[in-house]
């Protein structure tokens, strides 16, 4: 029985792919552990990055929900989760009371800290391979029969 031969491509493309993948879970798996460490989930995690970026004005729950890729209901459970550990807390909003608003507190902060520049520097140990992966993937989907 012969085999089909799978197109260099498409071989190749699986290749970056799967080891693009390789590098993500290398990072994310890294975090997942830091922050575990820290007490706090990877969930609270992305959410706190969202809060201190927004620090100025808060960010309502639903937007928080869009940014996290979240249903609305699970976006204040998170909220309710962090209200408790003391890393967020609502305020009104300023323009319209009726409106509550999100923002980390000076405890987040002071996690986050720590928690940021950890992963930066676990980011920069993939850096590497996730810039070859990327650049191989962009060679790749190259129209090569352009001049």
């Amino acid at each position: 029985m012969k085999r089909k031969l799978v197109a260099p491509d498409f071989a190749e493309t699986v290749e970056v792919l799967a080891t693009f993948r390789f590098g993500l879970r290398r990072f994310l798996n890294f975090s997942e552990g830091i922050v575990g460490a820290a007490g706090i989930t990877s969930q609270q995690y992305q959410a706190l990055l969202v809060l201190i970026r927004e620090r100025e004005t808060g960010v309502s729950v639903g937007s928080l929900a869009e940014e996290m890729i979240l249903v609305p209901h699970g976006a204040v459970q998170l909220v309710n989760r962090l209200s408790e550990a003391g890393l967020a807390e609502r305020k009104s909003d300023a323009v319209d009371a009726r409106v509550s608003r999100v923002h980390a507190t000076p405890k987040a902060i002071r996690l986050m800290k720590t928690l940021v520049k950890e992963h930066a520097a676990g980011l920069s140990a993939q850096e590497r391979l996730l810039r070859k992966s990327l650049d191989s993937l962009r060679w790749l989907l190259v129209d090569k029969s352009s001049p």
